[in-house]
Parts: structure tokens; sequence; C-alpha cells
């Protein structure tokens, strides 16, 4: 007998070559053309001389880094914003040759030779990283293009924005950096339009302009730039040179009162398969905890998502999914690989069948921003919640 069941294990050639069917449990689905016209609805609403920066961070926001940053650059990006040096060295690797920007911080003489290597531009906050940056361009003999971030109130990366026009100054003299940018970032541009938000995007505006106004009067050109979504949806006046775009790009905008300035499109749908059809009598306690007990009999769905997929376990009770239109609540704990809808009323749904859990079905569409209220967080926490263990699949 264990001869036999050797025998019938697959090679390792065959191991090898073998594919899971990628919509057999749970996937996303991305629409590349989403985001490319999300890009081009976002470029109309710049001035002409206005770039469009795509930040595709944290793989593209959960969407797909490679995915995101073409088709964006099909809709009129031009350059693309990362948060780590991984993540700009995976674009390289894909192909991609346009302007780079890493959003962190990198202080570490390996990691910053490495963007002088891979071509990115690293985001410097002080004296020391430029002097770095110029030892390293220095010795290599190769220009180095680099970008001065400024902070005027978000209290995090940046030098303090009362020495930003010396230090600004300073790089500009060192003769082995370029500095092609000075940027800052807003705190409270997703707030509302009056009020304490708008009395802060105002002050931080005001610091901005204060700094680049002499970078102005410079014979070499430095992009400026401050608004992240909410602050290009918000007001033109932020607009300077170049704007941050991420969440809106993924069709999303920050807020609700940003809402249908752009025209945006989702452009992800999480779906999965129905694992079960189980029929059970009233009074029967459903998942772990019996958070619900059945009020009547019902038919429940198993579905085959969960927490280790990113559908957090605090949502549990709280959501619904969506099949031929129909909306079918969730209900019980959500468990690490499955969760259960409650299909009592929906008696078309049988097992192998498709459900939505965010994006359109019908005339009905279920929003990141839905969950983030439910979970009493924000949609960028959402959208990057979901695992690889999902296969992005582009629609």
């Amino acid at each position: 007998m264990r001869d036999q069941i050797a025998d019938d294990r697959p090679s390792n050639r065959e191991i090898h070559l073998a594919k899971t069917n990628p919509r057999q449990r749970a996937w996303l689905e991305v629409s590349a053309s989403a985001i490319e016209a999300n890009a081009r609805a976002l470029k109309r609403h710049l001035a002409p001389s206005c770039e469009l920066m795509a930040v595709v961070k944290a793989d593209g926001y959960g969407h797909g880094a490679e995915t995101v940053a073409k088709a964006s650059l099909r809709g009129g990006a031009t350059s693309f914003g990362v948060a780590t040096l991984q993540e700009g060295i995976d674009l390289r690797n894909a192909g991609l040759n346009e302007p780079v920007l890493v959003l962190g911080h990198l202080s570490q003489p390996e990691d910053l030779r490495a963007c002088l290597q891979w071509q990115l531009m690293p985001t410097l906050s002080s004296m020391r990283e430029a002097l770095l940056c110029q030892n390293l361009a220095d010795s290599s003999g190769r220009p180095f293009a680099v970008q001065l971030k400024i902070d005027t109130g978000m209290t995090r990366l940046g030098c303090d924005w009362q020495d930003g026009s010396r230090l600004a100054d300073a790089i500009q003299q060192l003769d082995q950096l370029t500095l092609n940018g000075i940027y800052s970032h807003l705190a409270l541009a997703d707030g509302e339009r009056d009020g304490e938000a708008a009395r802060f995007t105002k002050l931080q505006e005001e610091r901005f302009n204060c700094i680049t106004r002499e970078l102005n009067n410079s014979s070499t050109k430095v992009k400026r730039h401050l608004a992240n979504s909410a602050g290009t949806l918000r007001d033109s006046n932020l607009h300077h040179d170049l704007v941050r775009v991420g969440l809106a790009l993924y069709g999303h905008s920050p807020s609700q009162h940003l809402d249908g300035i752009v025209e945006l499109e989702p452009a992800i749908s999480v779906k999965a398969r129905v694992s079960l059809i189980r029929d059970v009598p009233s009074g029967i306690g459903v998942s772990y905890g019996h958070r619900f007990v059945t009020q009547r009999p019902s038919r429940l769905a198993v579905v085959s998502i969960g927490y280790a997929d990113g559908v957090s376990r605090c949502l549990s009770g709280r959501i619904h999914a969506l099949h031929d239109g129909h909306l079918l609540p969730q209900v019980g704990a959500i468990t690490m690989d499955q969760l259960t809808l409650d299909a009592t009323e929906h008696r078309t749904l049988e097992s192998g069948d498709v459900v939505t859990l965010l994006g359109r079905d019908g005339e009905h569409t279920i929003s990141p921003r839905s969950w983030a209220e439910l979970a009493n967080s924000i949609p960028w926490e959402v959208l990057c919640s979901f695992k690889h263990r999902l296969p992005r699949l582009v629609i």
C-alpha cells in the first residue's frame, strides 16, 4: 500500500507545472481600463502644465503595482511614487523607466547607493542624507536626482518648514546632486471645506508657498508638489507643478464631500465562491461563539473567504455580499478562511456560485468606504488589507 501511494504521487515536474484555477475559491478582479480612465479624468482636472504622479506603493494599494503603473501611464501619468526601495526596484524590473520617487525615508548608505544604481529618487529630510548622496554620486561619477521633503504640519518626515529654503539652497550647491523636486504632505485635506481642516490646509499651503516662492527665481526648474488625492480634488491652488494621487487613481474619493468632483470608476472587485449550502432549523448557532442564532428555518451559504484573505473579523455580522443584484447579509463570526451568508430570501443561490464582497453587481455597489465606516477605519486600509493568496485577475 505504501509503495502504491508513492507511485500515485505526481512527479516534481508535474507539481511544478500544476496550477490552481485562480477562481477556485476567492480572488480580486482589477480593471486596468478603470485605472486608465481615472488617470485621464484626473489629468483633465489639472492645468495642462501640472503633472500626475501615480502613487503605486503597497503593491498599488493591493491592485498590483505593475498593472496600475502601466495603466496610469496610458492615462497620462508621468512618474510614480512608492514607499520602499524594493517597490521602486520592482518597477524597474517590470521595465518601467519613468521617474520614481521613494516617499519613505532612506538613511543608510547601501540603500541610497541602490537608489543611485536603479535611478530612483530618494526623499531627503536633512543635510546628512544630502551629503551621503553627494559622496555616493561623486565616487560613482554619476549625477544623483533627489527630492526634498518639507514638514509643513504633518509632523512626520521632512525638515522643519522654517529650514526649507536654507536646505534647498544648500542641496543645490552640491555639484553631483540634482534637486528634482520639493514637496510636502497635507494632513487635513480630506476634511470639510470650512472649520479647522480648511484653516490648517491653508496654513500648510502658505508655509509651502513661502519656501517655493524663492525657488521660482532659481535657474534650475524644481518641481513643487503638495497635493495628495484630497488636495487634488479639493482646490486647484494646491496643484502646483505636480499632484501625487493614490486613492482617487483607484476610483475612490477620500471623503464624501469630495465625491463627484472628478468622475471616478472603482478599479477592484472582491469575489468568492459559495462552497456549500446548508438548510438549518430555527434556533441554530452559527460559527465561532454562536454570535448569530437562526430565528427561522434558514438557508445558509458558506463562502470561501475570511480574515486571512483580508475580510476583517470586526466586520462580522455587519456586511453583505451581492449575487444577481441581491444583497445577502453575512451572519456569524467571520473566520480565517470562510464566512457565512444568509440566503434564505435568495433561493436561487447554489453551491459553486460566485458572490461579490466589494464592487458592483446589478444596481448595487459595495464600496471600500462602507466597510471602512463599519470597521472604524479608512478606505486605504481596506484596499491594502487583501492578502496575496487572493489571485489578482486583470480584466
